[in-house]
């Protein structure tokens, strides 16, 4: 048999140890992942919309859950909500950055003024009202860095202090190039990106009010261990509320109020706190996985655009 058709008795061995080797560290990192502890970051969003979303991320802080907010720069009712997380630093705050105004008669634009960024609004000088009357229109990139910008600096001269960046309605990250704008402006002001982290992310919004709770308790059983995302949108059922009409949702225009409602009635329950209890979960914020993780283990999801279903180790 000519040598080069030979395995050396040296190759042999070589090979066994090494697969040994790839074998006992897969059977380590599988288990390493099994000894995850389960995490949770409950992020709500929209706060100073309005005063009863105000009013209702004041009742969840009353609560004693640890969670994070991410805050509306554009809308009328900033202000409030800037006084209500000063007066509350366990709060993890965001800036939801905002290049949509969604509702029917209640309207809001650039803080930059129209003139300036005359690209991103309507005839009236609002924002669009759903992400595709803004993917139609022809935005300048420009004008979106210089609008998300001022709403960055609007709030850190209003003395927020501010842990991470979020999307509001997506439309910020819905195209490669504002993505890249977005992560620039985290880079530039040393922000964290929400969904960055290896976040497992849901939502209940799509269940019905009725549901909301059971829900909720379905995603915490679900929950896997390592880092998992909850992201609600809060509110009362008071007139200022039941009077907003949701353009993107032609199939409930008018029960906000009641889905916002049931929102801070399932995350403020006994039964969703006793659920975490006994699941094992740690509740963060993410300025506790900011100074855990650091900022450069940041890596851009697969999917910013959607929500899965349930906590998934995949999304």
């Amino acid at each position: 048999m000519p040598a080069h058709h030979l395995i050396s008795p040296f190759v042999v061995v070589t090979t066994v140890l090494m697969l040994g080797a790839l074998l006992v560290a897969s059977t380590i990192s599988n288990a390493n992942d099994d000894d995850q502890p389960k995490q949770l970051l409950v992020r709500c969003d929209d706060v100073g919309m309005s005063h009863t979303v105000n009013m209702a991320v004041r009742e969840l802080i009353a609560s004693g859950l640890p969670f994070s907010t991410s805050v509306m720069i554009a809308c009328p009712w900033y202000l409030e909500a800037v006084e209500i997380l000063k007066s509350n630093p366990q709060i993890g705050v965001g800036i939801h950055l905002t290049l949509n105004s969604e509702w029917q008669h209640y309207k809001w634009g650039p803080v930059l003024g129209a003139a300036k960024v005359p690209s991103l609004v309507d005839a009236n000088g609002h924002f669009y009202a759903s992400e595709a009357e803004f993917a139609a229109a022809d935005v300048d990139l420009a004008e979106v860095e210089m609008e998300l910008r001022a709403q960055i600096e609007r709030a850190l001269k209003a003395g927020l202090r501010v842990d991470y960046l979020d999307y509001h309605m997506l439309t910020a990250v819905s195209t490669p190039e504002l993505r890249a704008i977005v992560e620039r402006l985290a880079d530039e002001y040393s922000f964290g990106l929400s969904r960055y982290f290896g976040e497992a992310s849901v939502s209940i919004w799509g269940a019905n009010p009725e549901d909301k709770l059971s829900s909720l308790l379905d995603h915490v059983h679900d929950a896997q261990p390592g880092l998992n995302l909850l992201v609600i949108h809060l509110g009362m059922e008071t007139p200022e509320m039941s009077a907003m009409v949701d353009l993107n949702n032609a199939s409930d225009p008018y029960r906000v109020a009641v889905h916002r409602q049931a929102e801070l009635d399932a995350i403020t329950s006994p039964a969703f706190r006793a659920a975490i209890e006994g699941a094992g979960i740690e509740l963060l914020t993410y300025r506790n996985i900011i100074k855990e993780l650091g900022l450069e283990s940041m890596s851009p999801p697969a999917d910013l655009t959607s929500y899965s279903s349930s906590f998934d180790q995949e999304n």
